[in-house]
């Protein structure tokens, strides 16, 4: 099966403003009339819009319809493609599209359909709320579809947890010449360790306490080395173990620059035994140790900003990243692999919890994306001597009550709180431009007065 390259819609992000119709008309027919666009957002019942456009469908049944072959799905780019010498505007294609994605023109005397740019769309690029996006993520899977899956089915993960994702994309990019680290949380809770004496991967895993899992892979890693072997020493961990009892190995591997892959799968608390609080856990967040009720009003401190205090440590690679955002995910994967052959890498991937942030098992991805958009996770990377720079900025942020919204840990907030939370992110944001524009010292940026976790 093939994937293909896709532009989607986000209707409750749509204002009807027309931008997007201006342009395609522009492009295609050298005018602004809109009637003659080859997207139309139209009114959609009760509110809100609907979009009319070609989804180049993997099953398209336009080019079913058409009995002159005159449409035909381009195996390269899935683009189908209109041929003018073999139309006979019988307009069976037209009855075919159940999305209105091709339609006959007068002005043009034919059937017009997007083509979608070869690639670059102008609508998406016009489209100044976010509510059209050019997915590309069809290239993740042709470069790593036929990768080996290093982890056996059947791992145990609750309804709708991504963590299973996350260790299946990793190792299958990171490879067979690695060695895993799992110290406790929910990943060797889902079985990566494996039960009774059968593991969960297809890699040597071990089992690591919370307080030693960096220091034990850097003894691996130089082993290895002695050995003359090339091997990745990966850790998954949790953002309990790192930030909290295991902080202690963690930082004195960066500081030794030790050459290691660590990443953190950041759900906000220690989520495989009961749902508490971690020094990741955000401002505000009901947990089982920070609970709500007539005086507990959730979690009384901000969150540990624990990707900046590896920054701090000059380690050869620092970078942030999203289950929401698997590309930019990807790009940092492969150059932490890179770095942590010439010293320490350090990935930060933050991942929503169903169970502990009390949201549907379906709305996973959904709250992740929402997180960034927000601006309460900033995507980023640092390495020596190039700094800072923001992977995906967001310049005009949604509202914070969308993210806050989503989850039933923070329904009992009050304004105060938000206004806190808006105030902490907003220093935040603040903070990390400052560096991504050359330094807090010469931009005049000082530190949040409590660091807060971009998520």
């Amino acid at each position: 099966m093939q994937a293909f390259n896709t532009i989607a819609f986000k209707p409750e992000q749509c204002t009807g403003c027309n931008d997007c119709m201006v342009a395609c008309a522009e492009v295609k027919t050298q005018t602004t009339e809109i009637s003659r666009s080859r997207i139309q957002i139209v009114p959609a019942d009760g509110g809100g819009y609907e979009l009319a456009m070609c989804r180049q469908c993997g099953d398209p049944k336009c080019v079913s319809n058409c009995p002159a072959a005159a449409l035909a799905k381009d195996d390269g780019t899935g683009v189908i493609a209109w041929d003018g010498n073999k139309c006979v505007n019988c307009l069976l294609c037209t009855v075919g599209c159940a999305y209105g994605g091709i339609v006959y023109e007068p002005a043009a005397g034919h059937v017009v359909k997007c083509d979608s740019c070869g690639g670059d769309p102008v609508c998406v690029k016009a489209c100044g709320e976010g509510a059209l996006k050019y997915v590309t993520t069809a290239e993740l899977y042709k470069r790593v579809g036929d990768l080996e899956d290093l982890f056996v089915p059947g791992l145990a993960g609750c309804q709708g947890c991504n963590t299973e994702l996350i260790m299946r994309h990793t190792l299958r990019r990171v490879g067979p010449e690695t060695v895993l680290a799992t110290p406790p949380g929910c990943i060797p809770g889902m079985g990566s360790v494996g039960y009774n004496g059968m593991v969960g991967t297809k890699v040597p895993v071990f089992h690591p306490l919370l307080t030693n899992t960096a220091s034990m892979l850097a003894g691996v890693k130089r082993f290895y080395k002695r050995q003359g072997r090339k091997v990745t020493a990966l850790a998954l961990a949790g953002d309990g173990g790192a930030s909290d009892v295991g902080f202690q190995s963690l930082s004195g591997a960066a500081e030794r620059g030790e050459q290691i892959l660590f990443i953190v799968v950041d759900n906000e608390g220690y989520m495989n035994t009961g749902m508490q609080r971690s020094s990741c856990t955000p401002y505000g967040a009901w947990t089982s140790t920070t609970p709500v009720g007539e005086r507990g009003k959730g979690k009384t401190q901000d969150a540990k900003n624990l990707p900046l205090l590896m920054m701090m440590h000059n380690c050869a690679y620092v970078a942030t990243s999203s289950t929401a955002f698997m590309e930019d995910f990807y790009e940092k994967l492969e150059k932490a692999m890179e770095a942590s052959e010439r010293g320490f890498a350090y990935l930060h991937l933050y991942s929503p919890c169903t169970t502990g942030w009390r949201f549907p098992a379906a709305q996973n991805i959904e709250v992740a994306r929402k997180a960034v958009e927000t601006n309460f996770v900033m995507l980023w990377e640092f390495e020596p001597g190039q700094g800072l720079r923001l992977s995906h900025p967001i310049d005009r942020p949604r509202p914070l009550a969308e993210y806050l919204k989503a989850q039933g840990k923070y329904k009992h907030l009050s304004p105060e709180q938000i206004e806190h939370i808006q105030r902490s992110l907003d220093e935040n944001a603040e903070f990390i431009r400052g560096l991504a524009a050359g330094g807090s010292a010469r931009k005049g940026v000082t530190l949040p007065r409590v660091p807060i976790a971009p998520g």
